[in-house]
């Protein structure tokens, strides 16, 4: 009986439990829906698309619409299913056998899980104290593993935190004397003062990624995108398959971006709402982390965190259990929901921690 290769039978996929509960925040997905005005305009171009021929393959109209988003052309924007398919394909075109990737724990998991699905080897580095990066530390691991692709998370996925202009500025120069490339993953970017977009340029071994399921509202569409170097898109396109993006998300991404607006606003409404779950936790007997991103990481002080997370689970709420994730053993991760929804969940916790 055929087996799968050896690093692969050895892995553990990654996963979100998926839980029938009343109140769901897991998995950092937006609380609202999106406008009912671009569902309306979705289900009106659905009767324009030929559902018996392929779609664009070059997703023209969507990368443009896109790149106008970053000021860029559509020949440095790479769309694929989701941020997740976007990391793919580009540890597919610049990693595999013989190429190490970079990570700083603790971080997405998945920059670590994709990169050994593609055959590469990954160096794990940590991060300071206080989950900042720790440019010290950077260097190190770049010194020694000299990795081809190096990856940032910012804001940092599980601990929120915002990685400022200078620090990537640091790592990218870093990078850029190895002539490797780095990945700023930026799934949670629009709740960030700033982008790493603004150090885009022709010449320099910078990518940054973004998703259309946070602030967008459009986790169900799988959609995602990279801005970068338009001779880095080119090589992604060569290793992507034929046709990946169909033409219902080519159509439903296009027409959202013509709701900025909305976007922008929801994304206040869920700054303004984490600031009133962020000091609801500081009363009570949990260790909270500042975020920067629509979610805040919180430690149990007093009972066990996997203890906490069923008694919530118990209690119809589902947040995210980290206490696996390195350095965060007791660690929950709640994602920021509606008021109401968020005031359930502090209820819930608070009985949880008695």
């Amino acid at each position: 009986m055929i087996t799968p290769r050896d690093n692969v039978a050895l892995m553990q996929g990654y996963h979100s439990p998926q839980i029938d509960v009343a109140v769901r925040l897991n998995t950092n997905e937006a609380p609202d829906a999106p406008p009912e005005a671009w569902t309306n305009a979705l289900s009106s171009a659905l009767e324009s698309i030929d559902w018996n021929r392929y779609p664009d393959r070059a997703a023209t109209e969507l990368r443009t619409a896109i790149g106008s988003l970053h000021g860029v052309g559509p020949e440095q924007i790479f769309a694929a299913n989701g941020s997740n398919e976007v990391l793919q394909t580009v540890m597919l075109a610049f990693g595999g056998s013989g190429r190490t990737a970079a990570v700083w724990e603790p971080t997405y998991a998945l920059h670590s899980h994709i990169s050994r699905i593609t055959g590469t080897a990954v160096i794990e580095g940590e991060r300071a104290e206080d989950f900042s990066t720790d440019l010290a530390e950077v260097r190190r691991v770049i010194d020694e593993a000299r990795p081809e692709v190096s990856f940032l998370c910012s804001p940092n996925n599980p601990t929120g935190v915002v990685d400022d202009e200078t620090t990537v500025r640091s790592v990218l120069e870093m990078v850029t004397a190895i002539d490797g490339l780095l990945v700023v993953d930026e799934a949670y970017g629009q709740f960030a003062p700033w982008s790493a977009d603004v150090l885009i340029g022709e010449d320099v071994p910078l990518v940054v990624t973004r998703t259309f399921s946070k602030t967008w509202s459009m986790a169900a569409s799988r959609l995602g995108y990279l801005v970068g170097p338009e001779w880095i898109v080119a090589e992604l396109e060569k290793v992507v398959l034929p046709y990946h993006l169909d033409a219902f998300k080519q159509v439903a991404g296009t027409l959202a971006l013509a709701h900025a607006d909305e976007m922008n606003e929801r994304v206040s409404r869920l700054v303004e709402e984490r600031g009133r779950l962020v000091s609801r936790l500081g009363e009570l007997d949990v260790d909270v982390w500042p975020s920067g991103a629509n979610f805040v990481l919180f430690r149990p002080r007093s009972v066990d965190g996997g203890e906490v997370w069923q008694r919530l689970v118990d209690r119809s709420v589902l947040v995210r259990n980290c206490s696996s994730w390195p350095r965060l053993e007791g660690c929950l991760r709640v994602t920021i929901g509606t008021p109401g929804e968020d005031d359930l969940f502090l209820s819930a916790l608070e009985e949880a921690l008695q």
